[in-house]
C-alpha cells in the first residue's frame, strides 16, 4: 500500500519516543490550502501524486522533527481499518496484535483481560453497539439478551452513551456475535475508535415535533459520519451487503465538496485513511431537556422552535469533553461553549464543517491532547468559528436565547402523546443480569415492546397500552425493577463506569464499589440529619478518563490509586456546572471523614433550596477544607423511634427476597419504601 511516509521513516517514528513537536498541522484535503491559512503548503516537489489519501502531512521545519502517535501509523497502514485485524482473526491465538487491538475499536470492540487473574492472561472482548437516540428494536433487544447468555458473561450493560456493552466474548466467537448483531437490525460500527461515536438524543418517545426532530437529527448525523469504505462488513459478514436506506439529504451532505471538506474519490470521503485524531462525541436535544449532558460533548445540537412549536433551526455548542490525566495540569475536563445558530436545512453541513476542522487541525502527535476541546482551548472560539465557517461556506447566525436546562430522567410511567404509555426503569449502573434480566426479557417479548436506552444507564419500555400498565408494573417490581418512588433517591442519579476487573485503564473500583459507597453516603445523611428525600448527584470512575462523567457531579469520585479516590465537588443537578478537584488520595475507608463534615455543614448553612453542589461553590473550597480538618462529629440526639416493621415471617421473607436483588437488607428496603411513600404523599404525588 502506497503511503507518503517511507518504511524507514515509519520505523524511526515508532522507535523514537523522544521526538517532540510543538503543534501538529493536520491533514490535507481538497482545497485545504485556501481554507486553513495558518498551515504552510508543502513544497510542490514533496506533494504526493495521488489525491485519494488522507495521510497526515505535517509541516517540516528546520527546528522540529515531526512525531506522530503510533496509532496514526497503524491507521495509515491498515487499508482503511482492515489490516492486520483481518489476518489476526484467522489465527488460533486467543488475542490479537497491538495494531489490530487499536483497529478493532473502530469496529466497536475492545480487547480485554481479567486483571484479577494471576498467571497467563485470559483474553476476551467487549462489544459495544451503536444506537442513535438509544433506540433499540424488539428484535435487537432479544438478540442481545441471547448473545449475553450464549457468548458473554450473562449480563448486559447499558452505557452512558445509550448503547449496550457485551462483556466476555472470546475471540473465536467474535465473528458469530458481530454477524448476529448486524443481521438483527444492529451495528457496532464506530462505537469506539477515532471517529464519531454514538449520537445521543433524549430517549423519551414523546410524540412532539421538537423531540421527533431531535431524534431524527441524531440519526441523520450518525449516518452522515458513518464510515463508508466497507471494512466493517468485509471482516464480520464477508462483505455481505446489508441493505439500509439513507435519507437523500444525508447522501447529499456527505458527497458535497463545494468547500473543500472531502477527499475526492476516496472510499472515506470525510475521514480519509487517518479518520479523526481521537474519539468524537455528539448529542442532540431540545430546549430545557439536559438528559444528554449536552455540554460534555464535542458538538451539542439544540433544536430551536418558534412560538408555535415549529422547529426553525439549531443552536450549536462545541468543545466539551471529560477526559484528563492525573497530575498533568495541561489536560482537563471542559464544558462546550456556544458556536452559533444554523437554519434547519443546514445542520448536516455545519456538523460536517466542524468535524473537518478537527480532522485537519486536531493534534495527532500526542493523544492526550487530541480531542477537539484542546484545539478550541488553544485557538479560542473566534478563530475556531472562522475556520469552521470556511468549510461551512456561510457565517453562523447569533446563538438563540435558550431557557434554563433541567435534568430529566423519564423514570416511571408517562404518556407518549399518541394514546400509549412509556415506562422508564432505573437500572443500577446499567447492569442487567440475573432475575432482573430474565423478567425484563419476558415482558419485552410478551408485549412485543421496543426499548430506549437513556444516557443515565436506564431503560425505557415504549408503546405500552394502558391495559398493560398494571401487569407490567407488578411483574417487574417482583424482579427488583421498582417504580422510582420506591428507589433510594441517591441511586436514581448515580452512575459508575465498569472499571475492575476488565477495564485495562482502571486504577480502582467503580461499578462494583458504588453500591456500598451509596449505602455509606445514606448512613452519613442519616447521621447528620438530612432527610431521606434529599439527594446529591454521585458519579464514580475507576480512572480519570471520565466515562461516567464524574466532573459534572455534585460529588465525583475519580480513582487515583488502589482503594483511593480524588474527590470532585461543584457540579449540579442540571448538569451545567463543571466540578473542581477538592481532595486527592482519599482512601476508601476514610470517606466518612470527608463526607460527614461536608454534608453536615450543607444541612446547617445552606440557603433556601440550595443544592449541595451550589453550596460547595458558594462557601468555597478553602472554607470546606477547614471544616473537614477540624471535624469532630455532629451532636446526634438519641433516636426516639423504634418501629417494628414485620409482624409475620411470610411478609419478611417476601421483602427479604426483593431486598437481596438490590443488595440490601429487608429492613433497609422496607424503610426506603415507607419513606418514599410518605414523601410522595406529603408532596401530593401519591397515587
Amino acid at each position: 500500500m502506497t503511503t507518503s511516509f517511507g518504511a524507514a521513516t515509519t520505523s524511526a517514528a515508532l522507535k523514537d519516543s523522544k521526538l517532540q513537536i510543538p503543534t501538529f498541522h493536520g491533514l490535507r484535503s481538497a482545497a485545504v490550502s485556501s481554507l486553513t491559512r495558518n498551515v504552510l503548503p508543502l513544497p510542490s516537489s514533496t506533494r504526493p501524486l495521488f489525491i485519494t489519501r488522507a495521510v497526515s502531512t505535517p509541516v517540516q521545519t528546520e527546528t522540529a522533527t515531526v512525531k506522530r502517535s503510533k496509532v496514526e501509523i497503524f491507521k495509515e497502514q491498515s487499508n482503511f481499518i482492515r489490516y492486520p485485524l483481518n489476518e489476526d482473526m484467522l489465527t488460533d491465538a486467543p488475542n490479537i496484535s497491538e495494531a489490530a487491538t487499536q483497529l478493532i475499536k473502530f469496529h466497536g470492540s475492545y480487547q480485554q483481560y481479567n486483571r484479577e487473574e494471576r498467571g497467563s492472561r485470559s483474553y476476551s472482548f467487549m462489544i459495544r453497539t451503536k444506537n442513535p437516540s438509544g433506540k433499540v428494536s424488539n428484535q435487537l433487544y432479544l438478540t442481545m439478551d441471547d448473545l449475553a447468555d450464549q457468548f458473554g458473561i450473562g449480563t448486559l450493560r447499558l452505557t452512558t452513551r445509550q448503547t449496550f456493552q457485551l462483556h466476555g466474548v472470546v475471540k473465536k466467537d467474535l465473528k458469530t456475535v458481530m454477524g448476529t448483531i448486524i443481521r438483527n437490525m444492529g451495528s457496532t460500527l464506530g462505537a469506539c475508535g477515532d471517529l464519531n461515536r454514538n449520537v445521543l438524543a433524549p430517549a423519551a418517545p414523546l410524540v412532539r415535533k421538537d423531540y421527533l426532530l431531535a431524534q431524527e437529527t441524531a440519526e441523520n448525523i450518525a449516518a452522515l459520519l458513518s464510515p463508508q469504505s466497507g471494512f466493517y462488513y468485509d471482516i464480520w459478514v464477508d462483505g455481505e451487503k446489508i441493505l439500509s436506506s439513507e435519507p437523500p439529504e444525508v447522501v447529499q451532505a456527505r458527497n458535497d465538496n463545494s468547500h473543500g471538506t472531502n477527499f475526492p474519490d476516496s472510499p472515506e470521503p470525510i475521514y480519509g485513511t487517518q479518520f479523526l485524531p481521537r474519539k468524537f462525541k455528539i448529542a442532540v436535544t431540545v430546549p430545557t431537556d439536559n438528559s444528554v449532558d449536552i455540554l460534555t460533548n464535542d458538538i451539542g445540537v439544540v433544536v430551536v422552535t418558534d412560538e408555535a412549536g415549529e422547529p426553525q433551526g439549531y443552536n450549536i455548542y462545541v468543545g466539551g469533553g471529560m477526559g484528563r490525566t492525573h497530575r498533568v495540569e495541561t489536560t482537563f475536563p471542559r464544558l462546550a461553549e456556544p458556536l452559533g445558530y444554523v437554519p434547519k436545512e443546514d445542520i448536516l453541513y455545519a456538523v460536517k464543517a466542524i468535524v473537518v476542522t478537527q480532522r485537519e487541525n486536531g493534534r495527532r502527535d500526542d493523544r492526550k491532547y487530541s480531542r477537539m476541546k484542546y484545539l478550541i482551548s488553544s485557538w479560542g472560539i473566534e478563530k475556531f468559528r472562522s475556520v469552521v465557517e470556511q468549510y461551512y461556506g456561510k457565517k453562523f447566525e447569533p446563538f438563540r436565547v435558550l431557557p434554563e436546562w433541567e435534568f430529566k430522567s423519564y423514570l416511571g410511567w408517562h404518556e407518549q402523546g399518541d394514546g400509549k404509555l412509556f415506562y422508564g426503569l432505573h437500572v443500577d449502573n446499567g447492569r442487567i443480569g440475573g432475575k432482573m434480566k430474565k423478567t425484563l426479557r419476558e415482558v419485552i417479548e410478551k408485549y412485543n415492546l421496543n426499548v430506549r436506552i437513556t444516557p443515565n444507564q436506564n431503560i425505557i419500555l415504549t408503546d405500552v397500552r394502558a391495559s398493560w400498565k398494571r401487569p407490567i408494573t407488578t411483574t417487574l417490581a417482583q424482579a427488583g425493577l421498582l417504580q422510582p418512588r420506591f428507589v433510594d433517591p441517591l441511586n436514581l442519579t448515580a452512575m459508575a463506569c465498569p472499571a475492575f476487573p476488565l477495564c485495562p485503564l482502571a486504577i480502582t473500583e467503580a461499578e462494583r464499589g458504588i453500591p456500598n459507597i451509596l449505602k455509606r453516603i445514606r448512613a452519613v445523611f442519616d447521621k447528620v440529619g438530612l432527610r431521606y428525600s434529599e439527594s446529591v448527584v454521585v458519579r464514580i470512575t475507576g480512572c480519570p478518563n471520565g466515562c461516567a462523567r464524574p466532573y459534572m457531579a455534585e460529588l465525583g469520585l475519580v480513582g487515583d490509586g488502589p482503594n483511593s479516590y480524588q474527590i470532585w465537588l461543584g457540579g449540579n443537578h442540571k448538569q451545567t456546572s463543571l466540578a473542581r478537584s477538592f481532595m486527592d488520595k482519599v482512601k476508601l475507608h476514610d470517606l466518612e471523614n470527608v463526607l460527614e463534615p461536608l454534608f453536615y455543614y450543607w444541612k446547617q448553612r445552606r440557603q433556601s433550596k440550595e443544592s449541595f453542589g451550589d453550596f460547595t461553590n458558594r462557601l468555597g473550597f478553602d472554607k470546606l477544607k477547614e471544616h473537614v480538618e477540624k471535624w469532630e462529629g455532629p451532636v446526634v440526639a438519641p433516636s426516639r423511634h423504634n418501629l417494628k416493621l414485620f409482624t409475620d415471617k411470610e411478609t419478611y421473607d417476601a421483602m427479604d427476597g426483593l431486598a437481596k436483588l438490590q443488595n440490601k437488607s429487608a429492613h433497609q428496603l422496607a424503610m426506603e419504601i415507607i419513606r418514599n411513600y410518605v414523601a410522595a404523599n406529603q408532596n401530593g404525588k401519591g397515587e
